[in-house]
């Protein structure tokens, strides 16, 4: 039996899906991204796994680097798990524009000092 992540490897999760997100999503419109149902789900699924990541991350990780959204990128996974009958393809591009550059740039920040 595998043993369960390390913070740290949830964390690369986290990048990984956040890199994911950027390839399929890179030189597409908003438009365009409206009308790909695969591109939609496969960002969904992206960002259901940077939920899932930071939800099993451990309390003190989350309070040493309390400066990343934690409860708000759970709550996203949440809706997209439980309430996903109101997931807006919107909300997930304006996400993707918003905040995951910035969640990329801290969580790789967060790697390199706790990987030291």
């Amino acid at each position: 039996m595998r043993s369960k992540p390390t913070d740290l490897e949830r964390v690369n999760h986290m990048i990984e899906a956040i890199e994911k997100i950027f390839k399929y999503t890179d030189e597409l419109s908003y438009k365009e991204f409206l009308e790909n149902e695969l591109i939609q789900d496969a960002v969904m699924k992206n960002f259901e796994v940077i939920g899932e990541a930071a939800y099993h991350i451990s309390k003190e990780l989350k309070e040493k680097y309390n400066k990343i959204e934690w409860k708000g990128i759970e709550g996203l996974r949440h809706v997209l798990v439980h309430d996903y009958y109101r997931v807006n393809p919107e909300i997930l591009w304006n996400t993707k524009e918003e905040d995951l550059c910035d969640l990329q740039i801290d969580l790789e920040g967060l790697v390199e000092k706790e990987g030291e």
